[in-house]
């Protein structure tokens, strides 16, 4: 890439910040995973015919989780400064920025999760409360295998969103492609920077997308 439009694209650098993407997507998802599991369990065991049916509880949860989601992701970022400082000892970098990717991707996922928990047959959870089963083992040994192709399906969306939340954290100086895309493609004017960090992102993407499938799919068969 040493001709033309893509002149100024520095496979080193590009590498670096592919690198930094995939490190801020990975632990963000991981993160997200569990923070917005036990939120989407918290929601639908506590909410009308749950298992530990809690109104305030409930709507205590509900109301973090919607004025979470609510927050644009860039406010969110500013929002959390002082947090991230004090967690991290800086604002700037990939690990800076996994705090506001981890609490700006939970709360969607938690609403997949409770979505997925509501469509499982009440029937199966009837059958399980009949033949005196805790509720631990209800959640642990009917609700998540039940819902877990579901789970999957979820976090895969939310991977995906995260990815272009790792693109809009870049623009303040968390790294990855979106940093590369912005200060080295569009503040120089390079639509070749660009281009090849717009196509970097589209195949983490569909690389995500296709794990996550597979593993969908596997977990639906059994």
């Amino acid at each position: 890439m040493n001709k033309g439009m893509f002149a100024n694209v520095e496979m080193q650098e590009m590498i670096t910040a592919t690198k930094e993407t995939l490190f801020m997507t990975s632990i963000s998802v991981a993160g997200t995973f569990i923070l917005g599991l036990l939120l989407g369990l918290l929601l639908y065991l506590s909410g009308p015919g749950g298992l530990w049916q809690n109104k305030p509880l409930n709507w205590v949860t509900a109301s973090l989780v919607n004025v979470f989601r609510a927050i644009p992701f860039i406010i969110l970022i500013l929002l959390l400064f002082p947090f991230t400082d004090f967690l991290m000892g800086t604002i700037r970098g990939p690990k800076a920025a996994l705090p506001a990717l981890i609490i700006g991707g939970a709360p969607f996922y938690a609403r997949l999760v409770e979505i997925a928990l509501k469509e499982i047959d009440k029937g199966v959870i009837e059958a399980a409360k009949s033949m005196g089963a805790k509720y631990s083992t209800i959640v642990f040994k009917v609700l998540l295998p039940e819902s877990m192709p579901a789970l999957i399906s979820g976090i895969t969306v939310t991977a995906i969103a995260l990815i272009g939340y790792t693109a809009v954290a870049g623009v303040i100086g968390a790294g990855g492609l979106g940093d590369f895309a912005y200060f080295y493609g569009f503040q120089r004017s390079d639509f070749g920077v660009v281009l090849v960090c717009t196509l970097l992102i589209v195949v983490i993407v569909f690389v995500f997308q296709f794990i996550g499938d597979m593993i969908s799919r596997k977990l639906d068969k059994r």
